[in-house]
C-alpha cells in the first residue's frame, strides 16, 4: 500500500496563508518562468515543481476552491478537478493577454524576434607611448564592424523589393501547438521568428542585411590618461538588427613604460645619478622633465635616496585643473673603478672623516624617499 503526501499549496507557491490573489499571481507567475520544463529540459525535479505549483496556483485562484481547502486541506479537495487546464491555455488573468510562452517565454523560445534589437559593443586596445599619454594626442584608427548594408537599407531585400509575411506562421513569428494540456509556442522555422521572408535577397549581403566593414575613426585622447582609461564613442559599434540602435565602441588605453620616467597617479618619479662631490658640495644640474631640461639645484651634503620636488611638472590632473609634480629621487653613485690618483685622495679624505655610527642620520637633513616610505 503506498500513500502520497502532498505540499501544503501556501508553502509550494511560497506565500503566506493570508496572501492576496494578486500575491498569489506574482508568486506562481515567478516560478512558472522558473521551473518550466522548456527552461529545464531532462531536469524531473523541474517538471515535478512547475506541476505542483500550477496545482496550487488552480485552486488559490479560485475563491471557492481556496474556501474548501483553508477549512479542510487536501481532503475537502477529493473527487474534484485539481488543476484547471484553462490556465495552460492562455493564463489570461495572469499575463495580460496572450499565451503564457508568448508573454514570458519569448526570449527564451527566441520568438518574437521581428523587434528591433540594439548593435553588439565593440571594444578596441589602444596603445599611447608616456608623452602621448600625458600631453593627449589625436590619432586614427580602423576598426572592423557590421554595418547596414547601403544596397538595401539594412532590410535584406534587393533593391526594388519588398519582404512578405510569412506564410508558415501567419507573419506572428511563431507556431503554437499543444502538448498535452500545455499550448506551447516556438518560433517560426521558416522564417526564424521575424514573422517575414525574403522572396528576393539582396545580392550584396545576401538578405543578412549587414556587411562587413573597416571604418575610420578619429580620437581625441585628452591630457592626462593612463593605462585602463577606457574612451566611449556612442554609436560606433556593430549596427542593429531590424533598424535597431548601433552598439557603442570603446577604446581601452595601454600606456608604454617610459626608459626615465615612473608614474604614480599624477606625479612623475625620475632617479638622478650624481657623484660623490656633487652631494657632499652641492652642485647644479640639468634633469630631463616630460616638457624639457630643467635645472636642479642639489643641496650640500645631499643623501642617497633624497627627493628633490619640481612642482608643477607632473601628469595634468584628467579629473579637475592643475598637474601633478616630478619628484626627483638623488642616487649617490660609488665608482666601482678608481685610478691610482683618484684612490690617493680618496683615502686622504677617508682618513679626515670620522665614520658615522649605526643608525645616526646627519644633522639637518630631511628624511629620504624610502626612511619616509617605511617609517
Amino acid at each position: 500500500m503506498t500513500s502520497t503526501f502532498k505540499k501544503d499549496y501556501y508553502e509550494v507557491l511560497g506565500v503566506d496563508r493570508t496572501a492576496t490573489p494578486s500575491d498569489i499571481k506574482r508568486a506562481y507567475r515567478r516560478l512558472a518562468v522558473k521551473y518550466h520544463p522548456d527552461k529545464n529540459p531532462g531536469d524531473a525535479s523541474a517538471e515535478e515543481a512547475f506541476k505542483e505549483c500550477a496545482e496550487a496556483y488552480s485552486v488559490l485562484s479560485d475563491q471557492e476552491k481556496r474556501a474548501v481547502y483553508d477549512r479542510y486541506g487536501h481532503a475537502g479537495l477529493r473527487g474534484a478537478p485539481q488543476v484547471n487546464t484553462d490556465i495552460f491555455r492562455e493564463f489570461t488573468d495572469i499575463f495580460g493577454g496572450g499565451s503564457i510562452f508568448e508573454e514570458l517565454f519569448s526570449d527564451l523560445f527566441g520568438g518574437r524576434r521581428s523587434r528591433s534589437s540594439r548593435g553588439a559593443d565593440l571594444h578596441y586596445d589602444l596603445e599611447l607611448t608616456f608623452e602621448e599619454a600625458v600631453h593627449g594626442t589625436e590619432t586614427r584608427i580602423l576598426v572592423p564592424r557590421a554595418e547596414h548594408c547601403s544596397s538595401c537599407a539594412g532590410s535584406g531585400a534587393e533593391p526594388g523589393t519588398s519582404k512578405s509575411s510569412c506564410p508558415a506562421c501567419g507573419g506572428r513569428g511563431q507556431v503554437r501547438f499543444q502538448q498535452g494540456f500545455l499550448v506551447v509556442s516556438r518560433p517560426c522555422g521558416q522564417c526564424r521568428g521575424t514573422g517575414q521572408i525574403i522572396p528576393d535577397p539582396c545580392k550584396t549581403c545576401t538578405g543578412s542585411g549587414q556587411i562587413a566593414r573597416e571604418r575610420e575613426i578619429t580620437l581625441r585622447i585628452p591630457a592626462g590618461v593612463d593605462t585602463g582609461s577606457r574612451l566611449r564613442r556612442t554609436g560606433e559599434g556593430e549596427a542593429g538588427m531590424r533598424g535597431g540602435p548601433s552598439g557603442d565602441l570603446y577604446v581601452i588605453l595601454h600606456v608604454k613604460p617610459h626608459a626615465l620616467f615612473r608614474r604614480d597617479g599624477d606625479d612623475i618619479y625620475l632617479e638622478l645619478p650624481v657623484t660623490f662631490p656633487q652631494a657632499a658640495l652641492g652642485a647644479q644640474v640639468e634633469v630631463p622633465t616630460i616638457e624639457g631640461n630643467e635645472s636642479l639645484t642639489v643641496p650640500p651634503g645631499t643623501q642617497s635616496g633624497s627627493v628633490i620636488k619640481l612642482r608643477g611638472k607632473g601628469v595634468p590632473r584628467l579629473q579637475g585643473s592643475g598637474r601633478g609634480d616630478q619628484l626627483v629621487v638623488v642616487n649617490v653613485v660609488t665608482p666601482e673603478k678608481l685610478t691610482r690618483e683618484q684612490r690617493e685622495l680618496v683615502e686622504q679624505l677617508g682618513a679626515l672623516m670620522t665614520a658615522p655610527k649605526l643608525g645616526e642620520r646627519p644633522s639637518g637633513r630631511e628624511r629620504s624617499f624610502f626612511e619616509r616610505l617605511f617609517g
